[in-house]
């Protein structure tokens, strides 16, 4: 057995104990974090595969941004654990017949991925690159209407999202910048002389004090 070998089922172990104890830890916390776990090590698989732009992706993607966002949330809400449990035995044979379809499925597509002689060939201007490189020829020449597709969907999505979030709202303060810009030094200062409607203190005790010497 080879060290690539090795490394392959050492992060293979390591990734199916950390998913297993996803679905029985019982805490969420626990959970996210052995999420993170193999999310980690099916990266490292990936690199032994020489998919290093998936596996910078994975990384970036889902252990930077959105398994941070989770362990934030979990974090600040009180999740009751126990309501959250009940029922999990009552549904653990359609959940597992679920899975099982699922693992055979993966099985089958992956099986027929791996023959070879049917696969599709790389281009000779492809296949002497790198895997992002030549990733980002298969996107840009053979598949480059659908990504600019997908690019002007999540731009929808983007300007809907701002559009949602920058509603005129009763309680907020907005300010213009450019107004701000454009003010002027009588504009930002202004002196008012207004006449005192109460006498000061010290007024007040000296003519306590002479009204009593008169006395």
């Amino acid at each position: 057995m080879d060290t690539t070998t090795a490394l392959f089922y050492f992060f293979s172990f390591v990734l199916l104990f950390a998913g297993f104890r996803v679905i029985t830890a019982k805490s969420p916390v626990a959970a996210a974090l052995n999420l993170v776990l193999a999310f980690f090590n099916a990266s490292c698989i990936w690199m032994l595969l020489q998919a290093e732009f998936l596996a910078i992706s994975l990384v970036l993607v889902y252990v930077g941004a959105v398994m941070v966002l989770f362990l934030f949330v979990v974090m600040m809400l009180d999740i009751n654990v126990d309501s959250l449990r009940q029922g999990f035995w009552k549904h653990f044979p359609l959940a597992a017949g679920i899975g099982v379809l699922i693992a055979l499925e993966m099985a089958f597509v992956l099986v027929r991925g791996f023959d070879l002689p049917t696969a599709k060939a790389f281009p000779p201007e492809v296949a002497k690159v790198a895997n992002a490189k030549a990733l980002g020829i298969e996107l840009y020449t053979h598949y480059l209407f659908p990504v600019q597709i997908a690019a002007a969907i999540l731009l929808v999505g983007m300007i809907a999202a701002i559009a949602l979030t920058l509603r005129k709202r009763k309680d907020s303060q907005y300010q213009n910048p450019s107004e701000q810009v454009r003010v002027t030094k009588a504009e930002r200062l202004r002196i008012v002389k207004v006449a005192p409607q109460v006498e000061t203190p010290v007024a007040e005790e000296a003519a306590s004090t002479q009204a009593g010497g008169q006395a």
